[in-house]
């Protein structure tokens, strides 16, 4: 006899939001090199949480990685210290739309600036706003941007690259921010001619925005609405700082780097889930349950590693499920229509739950309802849950969908920062009939009982493999780097001649060259631009690690790693799956 839906019993929905970004100052000279941190605190961050304060019926799980919130209280401390006496901050932009350094002659400089401030997806961001699109048409119908056409830049004045610089900041405010904050639309309706009144509150407005984050969040999860989890701290991918050979697991013939195995990889790890956890609790008052180990890499080795720390979940791809399911034979039907996906599953002999994003349904925001109208795609996504919740909620059967994704790139290829996407989709699922909103921890608490998965196949949420990050010439280069590195960084530390304060500074330094977004971006299909920039940065940030040894950099550290040239989608920054 078919059994029938069972109505009372709600399919539990987890969305989980994924912030991130790597460690954007550069190594040697400790300027940031990339606006990112801040620029997506401005219109991301800030809006994430207000759409939770909006629907406090809704729940999530927000995940952020360490090295961002540092970056953020970083970023704070220093804007809020030029407002107070004028002291110059580690930004460049900041630096020169407040006025702190002055907008330079020097053509390459203003090359630079004009550069920058196109650095966003036009259509959603610059198009919108006329003033900033006219600033924008001229230095590209002009072209002041070709290399042989730099001396035109001279012409223009000293205003106009201030006036560019107000735009670039005023157009990555989050819609929350605009519609909360009149002295945003003061600004918006100058249109031309800031002056440094202008500029100094168009700075106080970045300290707000930008030192107001951690507290709200921090609010949403002391009252239950949220829950907090983490990265370990430099966002490494941890299966591989076990063991290079669980690349194999997925790609068994793919090349490795030149080494067998990170030297030290496990206390490496350990250094790393300590100091996230340590920073976590500075930041949000205790220690996180879940961990969102970086990019959803797992493997047999990493969950043996977390149930160390007494962590009650973490998550992974579809890919990995797929793989792990048909590793450990479990029931093909189940398999095929996918019912196992809808329960966590706990590794044998594992206190660690693990939950699996169904990459359909994340994909669809990812990439897909950017393109829809906004009640469309929240109709479209509702029933697709009412579905699975009609298919997989029988006789008492309690069942959970992840939906895990980026918490801050996929917006800016939807209209108004997904505003209206995000609205609606809160409030459709915060009273939706067959589906509640729930956190990770919580499902576990309300008695979804994981099911057992004999063994797991090493993997990432992206293709299910470790192939955005290893098994690939440039990739691969990128890892023999960072073992010498490392192997340097053991001999010195065996030698006992570095000062606690060295030995400290060192350790942290290569924790950041540890970091995952490196390889992420290392090879010949993303754009050479974005690869141009994190090249620089990698390989500025090894330099540095040899400098805190008292060591000489080798030479090769002066030989670009990759050069990119392809054509991503969303710019490189999201992988479909």
């Amino acid at each position: 006899m078919q059994h029938q839906p069972d109505l009372e019993n709600k399919l539990k929905v987890v969305l989980c939001w994924h912030m991130h970004q790597p460690h954007y100052r550069d190594g040697e000279d400790g300027v940031y090199q990339l606006p990112w941190v801040y620029l997506h605190a401005l219109k991301d961050y800030t809006d994430m949480v207000w759409h939770l304060e909006k629907e406090p019926n809704a729940k999530a799980v927000v995940n952020f990685a360490p090295v961002l919130l540092e970056q953020l209280d970083e970023y704070q401390q220093q804007i809020h210290q030029w407002l107070s006496d004028g002291t110059v901050m580690s930004d460049p932009l900041l630096n020169w739309v407040s006025g702190a350094e002055s907008i330079p002659d020097d053509i390459e400089e203003r090359v630079k600036i004009a550069e920058a401030c196109q650095k966003a997806n036009a259509a959603t961001i610059i198009n919108i706003f006329p003033a900033f699109r006219e600033m924008v048409d001229l230095l590209n119908d002009s072209k002041l941007l070709d290399d042989h056409s730099h001396t035109l830049m001279g012409y223009l004045t000293e205003q106009f690259f201030v006036d560019l610089l107000v735009w670039y900041h005023l157009a990555w405010m989050g819609i929350s921010l605009r519609q909360d904050d009149s002295r945003i639309q003061t600004l918006m309706s100058k249109k031309r001619a800031f002056d440094e009144e202008d500029r100094r509150l168009l700075m106080l407005i970045i300290a707000e925005a930008v030192g107001g984050i951690i507290p709200r969040y921090k609010a949403l999860q002391d009252s239950g609405q949220i829950e907090i989890s983490m990265t370990p701290y430099g966002h490494p991918i941890v299966p591989l700082l076990l063991d290079f050979q669980s690349l194999h697991e997925a790609m068994p013939h793919a090349p490795m780097p030149s080494y067998d195995q990170y030297p030290g990889g496990l206390e490496r790890a350990h250094w790393h889930m300590k100091k996230g956890i340590q920073v976590t609790e500075h930041y949000f008052g205790k220690k996180p349950k879940g961990v969102w180990l970086s990019e959803g890499a797992v493997s047999d080795a990493a969950i043996d590693f977390l149930d160390q720390y007494d962590i009650a979940w973490s998550a992974s791809g579809e890919g990995v499920w797929r793989h792990s399911c048909e590793k450990s034979h479990i029931d093909q039907h189940d398999l095929n229509s996918k019912r196992a996906l809808y329960r966590p599953m706990r590794p044998t002999g594992n206190k660690c739950s693990l939950f699996f994003r169904d990459d359909g349904l994340s994909d669809l925001i990812g990439f897909q309802y950017k393109d829809w109208r906004a009640e469309d795609a929240v109709n479209d996504f509702a029933n697709h849950l009412t579905n699975i919740a009609n298919f997989v909620c029988k006789d008492g059967e309690q069942h959970v969908v992840s939906v895990i994704l980026d918490g801050e790139n996929a917006w800016e290829y939807y209209p108004d920062n997904a505003y209206h996407f995000l609205m609606a989709l809160y409030s459709k699922l915060s009273d939706h009939p067959r589906v509640e909103l729930s956190t990770f921890s919580e499902v576990l608490q309300q008695g979804v009982k994981p099911r057992d998965l004999p063994s797991i196949q090493a993997g990432s949420w992206v293709y299910g493999s470790f192939s955005t990050w290893m098994g690939e010439p440039d990739k691969n280069k990128g890892w023999d780097l960072l073992v010498e590195a490392k192997q340097a960084y053991d001999k010195k530390v065996a030698d006992g001649d570095m000062t606690a304060v060295q030995q400290k500074q060192a350790t942290e330094q290569l924790a950041i060259c540890e970091g995952s977004d490196w390889f992420w971006w290392f090879g010949g299909y993303n754009p050479s631009d974005s690869v141009r920039d994190f090249d620089h940065l990698y390989r500025s940030h090894l330099r540095k690690l040899y400098q805190l040894l008292s060591l000489e950099s080798p030479s090769s550290l002066d030989q670009p790693i990759s050069f990119g040239g392809g054509e991503m989608e969303n710019s490189g920054t999201m992988r479909r799956n």
